[in-house]
């Protein structure tokens, strides 16, 4: 366990104690230096909540990757998700809703919190339509498989499959989801929010797009993932969409960009840690329902992304939402070994 945690564990020392030494810069106070630290911790704790249905998923697309790219994901994406989502991603909010440059965007957030913290806020109608739409697609294009052979809630996942040849189904329900919470927003924020699914919609297609340049068009996620750069980048903006909620619920607790970026980057860590461990011991396809739970927590996720445009759902909630569902489809992978050990075929929730 050491051998897979052991990194995040150290990473977490350093990045309290980072935490720790600003807090003490600030204040000169022991308060001061616990304050920072428990809300480093708090933050890292968010994260993880938040992602472990995103581990589930790069972990259920690394396992068909070609091991080149996978090894790339596991140390490239480290510094892409700490430092480019946790840190550059926050300022170049700011940067495109203020107008402001680079310089000006870290003087905001180093001198004047308040204001910087207002700017990101108010871009969040933007991100939950952008990875609303993103993670809509990603999930539904999971059950919308013709040649998906294993079913975890039978009742809901055949008839999926049985109308996944039907062209563009899932962009449809992605677009009659995005009119539908536009119609109850004010028009300014409607067009804002339209605006930005659209894009997500349009970075998926443009990421399967690279993926079928690279390589032939294949019926399941793992195959498509062999594709290598077209494999890290659908890795990495699904990685940059579940981080939204994460930096923006970040700003609940703190508006110091430091101290979310140590926390964030805690968290995003052990995600990552997580991610390598249920790679390399095999666990997707040990339990044969956990991948289906990931996808329906995506799922879930997309339409809290959404609901979150005019109603305020907590972190905690979203959080556990997406544990419930990967916890309840573990159980029923271990309830699956124990009646089926020659692995013959049988759905878990017909």
């Amino acid at each position: 366990m050491f051998k897979h945690f052991g990194g995040s564990l150290l990473f977490t020392v350093v990045g309290l104690a980072l935490g720790g030494y600003y807090g003490w810069t600030l204040t000169g106070t022991v308060d001061g230096v616990l304050s920072m630290v428990w809300i480093c911790a708090v933050l890292a704790v968010l994260e993880v909540s938040l992602s472990f249905d995103n581990a589930a998923v790069n972990a259920s697309v690394l396992k068909d990757m070609d091991p080149v790219w996978q090894q790339r994901f596991l140390t490239w994406g480290i510094a892409i998700a700490v430092f480019g989502m946790r840190i550059v991603f926050p300022l170049v909010i700011v940067m495109v809703a203020a107008s402001l440059g680079p310089v000006e965007a870290m003087n905001l957030a180093l001198n004047e919190p308040r204001r910087y913290q207002e700017i990101v806020e108010g871009a969040h109608i933007g991100l939950m339509g952008f990875g609303g739409a993103f993670l809509g697609m990603v999930g539904l294009k999971y059950f919308f498989d013709s040649d998906k052979e294993v079913n975890w809630i039978e009742a809901i996942e055949r008839p999926l499959a049985k109308v996944a040849d039907i062209e563009a189904v899932a962009i449809g329900l992605v677009l009659a989801g995005t009119w539908a919470v536009s119609s109850v927003l004010a028009p300014a924020d409607a067009l804002t929010f339209i605006t930005a699914a659209i894009a997500g919609l349009l970075t998926y297609l443009g990421v399967e797009i690279v993926n079928h340049v690279l390589e032939p068009p294949t019926p399941t996620t793992g195959d498509v993932a062999k594709a290598g750069f077209g494999a890290f980048l659908y890795l990495e903006v699904l990685d940059a969409s579940f981080s939204f909620d994460g930096v923006i619920g970040a700003f609940a607790l703190t508006n110091n960009l430091i101290i979310i970026a140590i926390g964030l980057g805690i968290g995003a860590m052990f995600v990552r840690s997580m991610t390598i461990f249920l790679v390399k011991k095999g666990t997707m396809s040990e339990y044969r329902y956990l991948e289906h739970g990931a996808f329906y927590a995506i799922l879930a996720l997309a339409v809290i992304m959404y609901l979150n445009t005019f109603m305020h759902i907590s972190e905690v909630i979203t959080g556990l939402i997406g544990a419930v569902l990967i916890g309840l489809a573990f159980w029923s992978s271990v309830r699956w070994n124990k009646a089926n050990p020659d692995g013959e075929p049988e759905d878990a929730l017909a």
